[in-house]
């Protein structure tokens, strides 16, 4: 697949979006190389992606104002806007803004749910409190969203402090990509965690964009 811009802000263009019956996929960052996958590899040429950047999960306050100002630019332009966003540590605000606006969005509270299906992730949610979670994405951006953020690069002694009441790092693999696999496992050394590697491939997001797979 060919590489995408760090930043996460793309526009995947098909045909006019001016023409009836086109989708538009308002989505994080994160999940720019998987709808991309999906829709290109199903033949969904009536779908458009939009994303905003990946790093908005560091400051949650600013997802909804940027999905709503998105959605107001968009908005005369498509009969369908789907927001692939899940909850996202927002506290319920964007699906209350999601309904406001009159789009439908990812149901689930973060994409390691819906990734590996959401009523599956919450039924072993009580099994698996310790556990951390990282995503195809995570594991490319490991040093730019986990590891640098957090200080670590800078004081490497508070690792245990962050990371001492984790029991394993899971991999949740959207791909079977070995290179992907051995970076996990030395994110998971370097956190000082057993490994643990699953293959979800794109779970509930693969559905969700089915939903629209007839075009105009």
């Amino acid at each position: 697949m060919t590489d995408l811009p760090d930043d996460n802000t793309l526009t995947h263009k098909g045909l006019d979006p001016a023409q009836k019956g086109r989708v538009l996929v308002l989505a994080c960052g994160a999940l720019a190389r998987e709808i991309l996958a999906i829709t290109k590899g199903n033949g969904f040429d009536h779908i458009d992606l939009q994303c905003l950047p990946a790093i908005l999960h560091n400051h949650p306050e600013r997802i909804v104002p940027a999905v709503t100002k998105a959605v107001d630019q968009h908005r005369d332009h498509y009969d369908t806007i789907f927001l692939a966003y899940a909850d996202c540590g927002t506290g319920g605000q964007l699906q209350a803004a999601a309904e406001q606006l009159g789009i439908t969005m990812l149901a689930g509270p973060h994409c390691y749910a819906f990734f590996e299906g959401t009523d599956g992730f919450v039924a072993r949610a009580g099994e698996e409190f310790t556990a951390f979670y990282l995503t195809d994405f995570l594991v490319r951006q490991f040093d730019a969203f986990v590891w640098e953020p957090l200080g670590l690069d800078r004081h490497p002694q508070l690792r245990d402090t962050y990371f001492g009441h984790y029991e394993k790092l899971v991999y949740q693999a959207q791909t079977d990509d070995p290179s992907l696999t051995a970076l996990a496992m030395d994110a998971a050394a370097r956190l000082g965690l057993p490994f643990e590697r699953r293959f979800t491939g794109y779970g509930d997001l693969h559905t969700a964009l089915s939903e629209f797979r007839s075009g105009p």
